[in-house]
């Protein structure tokens, strides 16, 4: 395993990228079949609200090594225009994209810890973690 990843989501190609890096980390720190597919889904959501919401953004992965398990957290930043209402931004169904309004509360739901911290014209951070049961 490496150290920490960096990584641009600047194109449609760059969040097929991280969901295979994510999904390579995942495997190879023991996550389940189910909870690898979790946090790829919860990723590759991520980064396409970066890229759709903000015209794109980065992701910092992370390979963390508890004192009973190993985890995988990964922290999506972005400058875009931040999002105003945070409570109704994590409301599922509500969208400003059009589309089906599961992206940040799909993720929330899929992954172990979840964390948002937007504010408009600030960007917008999520940062989740999955841990290996």
């Amino acid at each position: 395993m490496n150290g920490p990843t960096e990584m641009p989501i600047a194109t449609n190609g760059d969040v097929v990228l991280v969901r295979q890096k994510v999904r390579g980390l995942a495997a190879e720190i023991g996550l389940s079949l189910v909870d690898q597919t979790k946090i790829v889904t919860a990723a590759s959501e991520l980064a396409r609200n970066a890229l759709v919401h903000a015209g794109g953004g980065r992701v910092h992965i992370e390979v963390l090594h508890g004192a009973r398990r190993p985890g995988l957290r990964l922290v999506f930043s972005d400058e875009g225009p931040g999002i105003p209402d945070l409570e109704q931004a994590l409301t599922e169904g509500w969208s400003t994209g059009g589309g089906l309004g599961l992206g940040l509360s799909g993720s929330r739901r899929l992954v172990d810890e979840f964390d948002l911290v937007s504010a408009p014209g600030e960007g917008t951070r999520v940062t989740v973690t999955k841990w290996a049961r």
